[in-house]
């Protein structure tokens, strides 16, 4: 992960060099700066800086190299728990068709929110009680 925090930061550092390069040369090419172009880069180079100390950040608070950042690692030295997920499950798919659907509702008419966000509650409420019914019941 420090290794990724040194990427970042060297990536703000390249992004903040050529946000200066393109003001002075908008403004020897055009006579102004321009802000579009200017701010994009300019915020490019900030969320390099946000990456960039937070992976350094959790560098820090994980107490050094993890496992799966150092060469000589075999696979069993890494947390073998990495949470619970249910392969079987369809829930998912229904929730990102219906999150699909509420940005559709953007090009074609908003109208289709209505319909995407009660898909949206069912999958939800399908996908958080999957384990209270059924085969796999607890």
């Amino acid at each position: 992960m420090r290794t990724n925090a040194t990427l970042f930061w060297i990536l703000a550092i390249f992004f903040f060099l050529m946000d200066a390069v393109y003001v002075i040369w908008s403004l020897i090419d055009v006579g102004r700066v321009e802000w579009a172009g200017t701010m994009g880069i300019g915020l490019a180079g900030a969320l390099g800086v946000f990456l960039a100390f937070y992976m350094g950040r959790s560098h820090a608070a994980q107490g050094g190299e993890l496992a799966e950042d150092r060469p000589d690692a075999n696979i069993d030295d890494g947390d073998p728990e990495l949470g619970h997920f249910s392969p079987w499950s369809w829930w998912p798919i229904l929730l990102a068709f219906s999150c699909g659907l509420i940005f559709l509702a953007l090009a074609v008419g908003m109208w289709i929110i209505y319909i995407g966000g009660a898909l949206v509650a069912v999958a939800l409420v399908g996908w958080v009680y999957e384990y209270y019914r059924g085969n796999f019941a607890h």
